[in-house]
């Protein structure tokens, strides 16, 4: 077994000592992806109190990460989502049914009070396959 561990030039840098992307190559490939809020290359916060808008910035990081990766959200697995006030929760899925079109992976959504950057409404991590013919249903 083989760990990776990567940060993709096409995304800002972490924010602390953390990779964005951890790849497992065992045979098949499992990527694991460091939760994402919505901030831009300076690390300042982008869409400020506007769920729809910081949704759309970290769902698009994500692909960018996916992407560096030969992988798609097609091939996600997981998604675990921490949201500061579940009534926006439909705000966020709406953004989410864009990017996962009919895909639905198994997923995991929790309401927690405050997120490492002030203003940050939600946190995305993702779990996917990469390289790998799967049966979708």
């Amino acid at each position: 077994m083989r760990i990776t561990f990567d940060n993709p030039t096409t995304v800002p840098a972490p924010a602390g000592v953390y990779s964005h992307a951890a790849r497992v190559d065992d045979g098949g490939t499992l990527l694991f992806l460091s939760g994402q809020i919505a901030v831009d290359e300076a690390g300042e916060l982008v869409g400020e109190d506007d769920m729809t808008a910081q949704s759309h910035h970290v769902l698009s990081t994500i692909r960018r990460i996916l992407d560096a990766h030969g992988a798609s959200f097609s091939d996600v697995v997981q998604i675990r989502t921490f949201l500061t006030d579940m009534d926006r929760l439909a705000e966020y899925g709406a953004v989410r049914r864009h990017y996962h079109g009919e895909q639905h992976p198994t997923s995991t959504t929790v309401e927690v009070s405050r997120l490492f950057h002030p203003g940050a409404l939600l946190e995305v991590e993702v779990v996917a396959t990469v390289g790998s013919d799967h049966p979708t249903g």
